[in-house]
């Protein structure tokens, strides 16, 4: 079991047989004998679907929150509830308040709710852990804390702000990836990958000084990109060459449906239920 590493699906917008769909996203990651959970979607079908995956959230050694939204930190109070001993890691701006706004200017408030950010208030310091630059987690998983914007093409992907009469914009500096190395080379969890999905894995390259990437999971939140930037990001995309490329959650339709185009047999189809084993 210690040289294992799986990555199973439990929320995301699509589901399979006998699973609870849901807007929103989260991972569970057995590697190497540790147990990470990667966010938690909206946290109404997390319980549920791990069950019937046969996942143990109680078993949870770390939890990873990729950023302060509701769609992926919905579940936290419960998942920390059930593994008292789990520690929880994520950005100081993760607990800022954050709304979008439509076309028609109507604001929605979409950051975590308010007895969430309550409760990690009054976690004891042990179990919470303030990223703020690239750690590690464990021997072969890291985090990359904030994610510098490097190119002129990607951009958060919405109209997200802080305040509800959108005249603060959010730039969602509290984004961040997960990361595994392997010896087959690094396998990628992203959430939203508000900070861009190129800006993302170049700054991952250059943390851990390896160029391969094995796998690429999550939500590239590239459901409102316009022709321009997904042009762009496949053709950048296809340089990294990963093995597998599994877009869910935010992706879009469009850009999923290019990404199988360009990557056939490399592209996997990817919702709750998803496992992907690594030997």
């Amino acid at each position: 079991m210690g040289n294992l590493l799986k990555i199973t699906i439990l929320a995301d917008n699509k589901a399979g047989n006998d699973l609870d769909a849901e807007h929103g996203f989260s991972a569970w990651i057995e590697a190497f004998g540790s147990s990470i959970l990667f966010d938690t979607g909206q946290g109404r079908s997390l319980a549920g679907n791990a069950l019937k995956l046969g996942v143990a959230l109680d078993k949870t050694d770390h939890l990873v929150l990729s950023h302060g939204h509701y769609d992926h930190g919905g579940g936290i109070v419960q998942v920390m509830h059930q593994a008292g001993s789990a520690i929880i890691h994520l950005h100081p701006a993760s607990v800022i308040s954050r709304y979008s706004l439509s076309s028609n200017g109507q604001s929605r408030a979409i950051g975590l709710p308010e007895d969430i950010i309550k409760f990690l208030a009054e976690l004891p310091d042990r179990r919470i852990r303030w990223v703020k630059g690239p750690e590690l987690i464990t021997a072969k998983v890291g985090l990359t804390g904030p994610i510098p914007r490097k190119n002129d093409y990607e951009d958060v992907g919405g109209f997200f702000y802080t305040d509800s009469h959108g005249t603060s914009k959010d730039y969602l500096p509290d984004d961040q990836a997960l990361w595994i190395d392997t010896s087959k080379g690094l396998v990628v969890c992203v959430g939203c990958a508000h900070s861009g999905i190129i800006n993302t894995l170049k700054h991952i390259q250059n943390i851990t000084e390896k160029e391969k990437i094995r796998a690429l999971i999550g939500g590239f939140h590239l459901l409102h990109s316009d022709t321009a930037r997904l042009k762009e990001t496949m053709n950048e995309l296809e340089k990294f060459s990963p093995d597998i490329i599994a877009p869910c959650h935010c992706t879009g339709y469009k850009a999923a449906s290019l990404i199988r185009d360009r990557f056939k047999q490399r592209f996997l189809a990817c919702g709750a239920g998803t496992a992907i084993s690594f030997d």
